[in-house]
């Protein structure tokens, strides 16, 4: 479940990143933005966004966005954190991805979709590269789909 061996290997990460694309691009014209989830979620999300046209906006651990903020808190194993998206980032109605590295428990995502809730944007889709199944993040999420490029129990 660790990403940075895909990182120093350039064709590993091109290829996973030409697997996300090709799994988003069936519906690109529907997808606003990009949401990519602090902070290994920013490694794949601009990348994506790009490739497909359209922009990127970020969600960030509390207190390191400028501006008005809409926050959610979640539960840790060992305590409370919260999740940030500037207030003007998203428009209500407007169709987005969210983007992470690693779905475990899906309490990251969850806060995730529950700002997007804030915002009144719509998730059509929550996007990892790695899915520990045995944990049931996915479940969690719904009823917004999930997809991971690679499942472990």
């Amino acid at each position: 479940s660790d990403i940075t061996p895909l990182l120093k290997d350039p064709i590993a990460f091109r290829t996973v990143i030409d697997i996300l694309e090709a799994h988003l691009k069936i519906r690109s014209s529907q997808i606003d933005f990009i949401v990519g989830l602090d902070s290994r979620g920013f490694l794949f999300g601009p990348v994506l966004a790009q490739r497909l046209g359209i922009g990127c906006v970020l969600i960030r651990k509390k207190g390191k966005l400028p501006g008005p903020t809409e926050s959610v808190s979640y539960a840790l194993e060992y305590g409370q954190a919260e999740l940030e998206i500037q207030s003007d980032a998203l428009e209500p109605g407007e169709k987005v991805v969210l983007v992470d590295d690693l779905l475990a428990t899906g309490g990251t995502m969850c806060a995730a979709c529950e700002l997007m809730k804030k915002l009144k944007a719509e998730v059509l889709e929550c996007v990892v590269v790695i899915e520990l199944k045995s944990l049931k993040g996915a479940e969690k999420l719904k009823p917004f789909p999930v997809y991971s490029l690679l499942q472990y129990d």
